[in-house]
């Protein structure tokens, strides 16, 4: 009964405030999201289905998502009101939410299609573990005192090329793959970088992009996108009808809906954060191998297998594109990982992956950003976070996920769980400074 009143009151509340156009989008947005994320947290995760709906699922309208996991399939269906929607797990590939003129979820072709080509995965020493007892109150602090705030699932501290701090949530284990959320756009970046040094795509160039060759978006180039500095309009609010989530949860081709998007202001003259120019760059990146099989092997042998990742899953759209801007699964030591190589100037156990100089561009703030955003990563510069070193630079995700790079400590610190802004994010300050006290 109670179930049947809140759906009711939503109903009611959703048809007096918008349209039926923005109904259809809000309710596409409701059951999407919740079906995708449902998916991926139970198949490529592996956590339980009760545990993601009372936590990650649990707030704002989609709290009000009815959900059928098929575990044979490997679907789930979220029902909202009158929408439906469904995300399918492929091996491999992690899920793909399923939107406009899809294929059948039972098409064995779609389910099954196979991408990626040989790939090559380096084989990495481990980090050495040397717990350093003088962190043992920070993790105690962050996990049963909660005295950080948030929700933490994972916690890894490398200093000096060790694991000096690792601490596991219930029901989260060194092996569980989570979710970067937005820390994905770093990644894209590094790949773009690795295609840099392979001589394959030039970040200053304008972009042969053909929607744009009759208008002012024909001289952005990637350099733009990667410091969000496009220039194309953009509405990045993630509590609302916005593009944003438009793209994530309705899209088939979310880099051809964004770049579909008309020009705002002069390209590189404006900072405005928006999760379409990372899908912009995923889409022109894959556009510049011969197939698939090619662009996907490029990616898992010389980004993922080069930092020892076998594993890895990077989503796609629908139109087989990985989704940049938000979906990436590995593991915190993974993603301390990521972080170790641009800590050591984009070397990995002594071979180059990043090109030379990479790293400082990577850390030098965008003309228009104030010190806090860089290529694709946030920077310190503006001191947002006043207790933390200024040359603190980070990747950062939705719900509280972090890798903090902080190379005057010769230090890595990765937190993954969920932790939203609104009720419950990680005191970041406070936190970092505590680590960097103790070491």
């Amino acid at each position: 009964m109670k179930n049947l009143t809140r759906i009711a009151v939503a109903a009611l509340f959703l048809a007096l405030t918008v349209g039926c156009g923005s109904v259809r989008d809000l309710t596409s947005i409701i059951t999407g999201y919740g079906a995708k994320n449902m998916a991926s947290n139970v198949f490529v995760s592996g956590r339980e289905a009760e545990d993601i709906e009372n936590l990650d699922l649990h707030f704002s309208f989609i709290k009000c998502n009815h959900y059928k996991l098929d575990y044979e399939n490997k679907t789930v269906t979220s029902r909202f009101l009158w929408k439906k929607s469904t995300a399918v797990y492929r091996e491999g590939y992690g899920v793909t939410l399923l939107r406009g003129d899809m294929p059948e979820v039972e098409s064995e072709k779609w389910k099954a299609e196979k991408m990626v080509g040989p790939t090559q995965v380096a084989s990495l020493s481990p980090f050495p573990t040397e717990l350093s007892p003088s962190l043992d109150p920070v993790v105690k602090a962050l996990f049963d005192d909660h005295t950080y705030g948030g929700h933490p699932f994972a916690f890894v501290v490398v200093h000096n090329g060790k694991v000096v701090a690792e601490h596991y949530d219930k029901g989260i284990t060194p092996d569980t793959r989570l979710l970067s959320w937005s820390m994905a756009k770093s990644f894209t970046q590094a790949l773009a970088g690795i295609m840099v040094k392979d001589g394959l795509v030039d970040i200053y160039a304008p972009m042969d992009i053909p929607e744009w060759q009759g208008d002012g978006r024909r001289d952005i180039t990637l350099n733009d996108l990667l410091q969000m500095q496009s220039g194309l309009e953009w509405n990045e609010d993630y509590g609302s009808r916005s593009d944003v989530n438009i793209m994530l949860h309705r899209e088939t081709d979310m880099g051809l809906f964004a770049l579909n998007k008309p020009l705002a202001y002069k390209p590189g003259t404006h900072y405005y954060y928006s999760s379409g120019s990372t899908n912009i760059v995923m889409r022109y990146l894959r556009s510049k191998f011969v197939n698939d099989s090619t662009f996907y092997a490029y990616l898992h042998t010389r980004l993922f297998g080069a930092l020892g990742i076998r594993n890895a899953i990077f989503e796609p759209d629908m139109s087989g594109t990985p989704i940049g801007s938000s979906y990436i699964y590995i593991t915190a030591r993974e993603f301390a990982r990521f972080g170790q190589m641009y800590l050591d100037d984009g070397m990995v156990e002594g071979k180059r992956i990043l090109p030379e100089g990479w790293v400082d561009y990577t850390r030098t703030p965008g003309s228009d950003s104030k010190g806090g955003y860089g290529s694709s990563f946030w920077l310190n510069r503006d001191k947002s976070l006043p207790d933390v070193p200024e040359d603190m630079y980070c990747a950062r995700g939705h719900d509280g996920q972090r890798i903090f790079i902080i190379p005057s400590q010769n230090l890595v610190v990765v937190v993954l769980g969920y932790s939203p802004k609104k009720d419950g994010e990680i005191d970041w300050n406070p936190l970092l400074k505590a680590i960097c006290s103790s070491l």
